[in-house]
């Protein structure tokens, strides 16, 4: 446990972030979810409508620092290629 004040706001501090942080990677987890899901019922026309807000829960997560910028990037490639195969 912290000792100082300064580490005890530290603390703090952090477990703020982290909630933020997992807060984003469980929306974005969730969008992804869901598209591949629509996919797997084969509800193309969907999957495809929610393809944008997967990419932006995705672009959020990378640009808040949760995931990387190449990571996002991947994510969103394996989702487009995959709604592009069904269509």
């Amino acid at each position: 446990m912290p000792i100082t004040s300064s580490a005890k706001k530290a603390l703090r501090s952090s477990l703020r972030k982290k909630a933020m942080n997992d807060e984003r990677k469980k929306i974005m987890r969730g969008a992804v979810k869901n598209v591949k899901k629509l996919v797997s019922l084969k509800k193309y026309a969907d999957a495809a409508h929610e393809l944008p807000a997967a990419y932006a829960a995705i672009d959020k997560a990378a640009k808040t620092g949760v995931i990387k910028k190449n990571a996002a990037a991947r994510k969103k490639s394996r989702l487009a290629l995959l709604v592009k195969k069904t269509t």
